[in-house]
């Protein structure tokens, strides 16, 4: 046993990440303690300290409780590192505490976080969850939806999510991302399956190359420098993305489920970033009239589409006395 004074260190890492892959101070803590400890030495981070050379002791146990009291008594007799579970050792924290104000001298304590999650970890969890939801044994309706019966569950998800942006509602856009996120996640594993098919890391790499080649000012030699020169740029790729595309056709691409005025104002952005002049200021006719409108709305700033539902929760939901 070494001269170490009586210390319990708690190792905490993500598991999110390649076991072992730990900072410099979690190494040299578990060089320098004189006991390792862990629940399962076939969990991956033991077993990755293990191949290292480093001694774990298995110490499996029943009861936070318990297992904290084992921790202790141990460091009350030198240093004790404890290697944390997959599952983060539910209770083993509050057990800690109870226990080491149970003693007169308690042994120093201290939680030591080997590695943690980089920005988006958390979407390797929701890849997981939907993967088991889909594989054997998962949820019998999860197991039969199919591209076609999933569609409107992705049009009515967006929409709500429009409609939490529009009442400015934060805590509701997060769960309504978080649904839209689920109907892409869920076309991925479906795709999975199929011959041929995609998966999620397809998705997201071709979103990656998109937005890379798309922001050359960004990412490449490109020399945009406004809102207005990034369009126009951004214009001018996906034209040449779509080479087979009518450049003459205003609406190519633009779905036709799509809002009628959501349509007319993508076809006014287009002729504008194109240099096309369209002519219906002079027309009498009412669809004349209302893409006037749209126009009116695009040059205010503003979505006509947005400003007409608004009206429209207002009138249809009035105020109460």
């Amino acid at each position: 046993m070494s001269d170490a004074a009586s210390l319990l260190t708690v190792l905490v890492t993500s598991p999110r990440l390649p076991a072992g892959l730990m900072s410099r101070d979690a190494w040299t803590a578990l060089e320098a303690a004189d006991r390792v400890l862990a629940a399962d030495l076939e969990d991956p981070l033991p077993a990755a300290i293990t191949a290292s050379g480093i001694a774990v002791t298995a110490m499996p146990f029943d009861s936070a409780a318990g297992a904290a009291r084992t921790l202790v008594e141990a460091a009350v007799e030198g240093s004790v590192l404890w290697v944390g579970s997959p599952d983060a050792d539910p209770g083993l924290t509050d057990a800690l505490a109870e226990e080491l104000t149970r003693l007169d001298e308690p042994p120093q304590i201290e939680v030591l976080v080997g590695s943690w999650d980089l920005p988006g970890a958390r979407l390797m969890d929701a890849v997981a969850v939907m993967d088991a939801l889909r594989s054997p044994g998962g949820c019998p309706w999860d197991a039969e939806q199919t591209h076609e019966s999933l569609a409107k569950y992705l049009l009515e998800e967006a929409h709500e999510t429009v409609e939490a942006i529009e009442n400015a509602d934060t805590e509701h856009l997060a769960e309504e991302l978080g649904d839209v996120l689920l109907q892409v996640l869920f076309h991925a594993r479906i795709s999975a399956d199929e011959d041929p098919g995609f998966d999620i890391d397809d998705v997201a790499a071709a979103l990656v190359e998109k937005l890379i080649r798309r922001h050359p000012h960004v990412f490449g030699d490109g020399d945009a420098s406004t809102p207005d020169e990034v369009e126009q740029s951004w214009e001018r790729i996906k034209a040449a993305e779509k080479a087979d595309r009518d450049e003459d056709d205003l609406l190519a691409g633009i779905p036709v489920s799509l809002s009628s005025l959501l349509i007319a104002e993508k076809v006014l952005t287009r002729a504008d970033r194109r240099g096309i002049q369209l002519t219906y200021d002079d027309r009498a006719d009412l669809g004349g009239r209302l893409l006037a409108l749209v126009a009116e709305a695009r040059a205010a700033g503003t979505s006509a589409d947005a400003a007409l539902r608004r009206v429209l929760r207002q009138i249809a939901r009035p105020a109460t006395d």
